[in-house]
């Protein structure tokens, strides 16, 4: 299985991830949410992996622009429901590595490791 990383092609953490994949010669698939969208299995999969809560991105600004009503009372159907509707409300970058391996966010420590 190839690694694939999942973002949005203009976004500074995305660029450092790439860049610190590109400096250690590691092939990788890029997907950009913006372009290709996101299905719901593969977000639920990785809801599944990673939390829910772990890939929804409070931090941004999409996420906080929205009304109240849609903030309050998260369950996992509701973020899905979000992040589908608005893809950059998912953390960047999702990372997809052999045997099923996933990384959320960037960490330099945790992209030192991949080979």
């Amino acid at each position: 299985m190839p690694i694939t990383i999942y973002g949005i092609k203009n976004c500074d953490t995305m660029k450092k991830a790439r860049a610190a994949l590109d400096k250690k010669g590691v092939a990788y698939d890029f997907h950009d949410y913006k372009t290709k969208g996101i299905d719901k299995a593969k977000l639920e999969t990785w809801a599944k992996k990673a939390g829910w809560d772990v890939l929804l991105n409070r931090a941004g600004t999409t996420f906080k622009k929205l009304p109240d009503k849609d903030k309050e009372g998260l369950t996992e159907t509701k973020a899905i429901k979000l992040m589908l509707a608005q893809p950059s409300m998912i953390k960047r970058p999702v990372l997809e590595l052999p045997g099923g391996k996933l990384l959320v966010g960037f960490k330099p420590e945790a992209y030192a490791s991949i080979k």
